[in-house]
């Protein structure tokens, strides 16, 4: 079975991506065109394989199209470059909202009264199964060039956090030097962000990673690619820890 599924993917990742589909992606997707060339070659195989395995679906009227299938999984793909992957094996389905989409939510206030509360939300990641996205909001990013949100990398990140069984900020590592490095990188890193937040001071990090440490790999994996230079100044020992993780640096694209 697993030999089948190697020699499937090994496959589909030789298969040529047309043309037009590469144009179309260096025209529609910022991170397409900061890849060097020999990464964009390599995504287009990871790409290819995302498009075979994941199911994609439209919530709320949305018709899903080719466009937003290759815009969502070559944006994923980034993540997959240079190392062993799986492809998000736990994630079967990817659901597009047309819009930002509501979450009924129950909230304990301080009497202890538990309440459902309407929760706006621009995607989210399941430990098992699906990731829901935006459109708008994936739309949003890809035009803000010069920012660090980014909602597919923000929740395919949760997608290989969740690899080690439990999204905790803590992924598989696969080499042991990594596995000693990574705990004070990233937990050190994340008190500055919650000082930070606290004090409502801005960094090159959302502030929202300082809720748990799961959502501070997902916001700094956003920042490590969307604005690597200011990553690596603000943040050298996260940003070394996360060019280890992700075999790549992307600060030297530039």
């Amino acid at each position: 079975m697993f030999r089948s599924k190697a020699k499937r993917r090994k496959r589909l990742r030789a298969l040529p991506l047309s043309t037009e589909w590469q144009r179309f992606l260096y025209r529609a997707v910022p991170l397409v065109r900061r890849l060097p060339e020999e990464d964009r070659n390599e995504l287009h195989g990871h790409l290819q394989v995302l498009l075979s395995e994941k199911h994609f679906e439209g919530a709320g009227g949305l018709e899903i199209t080719d466009e937003m299938e290759f815009t969502v999984c070559a944006q994923a793909a980034v993540l997959l470059l240079h190392r062993n992957t799986d492809y998000f094996p736990k994630l079967i389905t990817i659901l597009i909202y047309p819009g930002p989409y509501g979450v009924r939510k129950p909230i304990r206030n301080e009497q202890g009264i538990v309440a459902d509360v309407l929760e706006t939300r621009a995607g989210e990641s399941w430990t098992w199964g699906t990731v829901v996205l935006s459109w708008e909001n994936v739309q949003r990013d890809l035009a803000r060039t010069h920012g660090t949100e980014n909602v597919i990398l923000h929740e395919f990140a949760h997608q290989l956090d969740a690899g080690s069984g439990a999204m905790d900020g803590a992924p598989l590592l696969s080499e042991e030097r990594l596995r000693k490095q990574w705990p004070q990188a990233l937990s050190q890193a994340f008190a500055r962000l919650e000082s930070a937040a606290q004090a409502h001071i801005r960094t090159v990090l959302r502030p929202y990673g300082a809720k748990n440490p799961s959502e501070f790999f997902a916001v700094a994996t956003e920042a490590f690619f969307q604005q690597p230079m200011l990553v690596r100044q603000s943040e050298p020992q996260l940003y070394h820890a996360l060019c280890q993780y992700f075999k790549q640096d992307p600060a030297k694209w530039a």
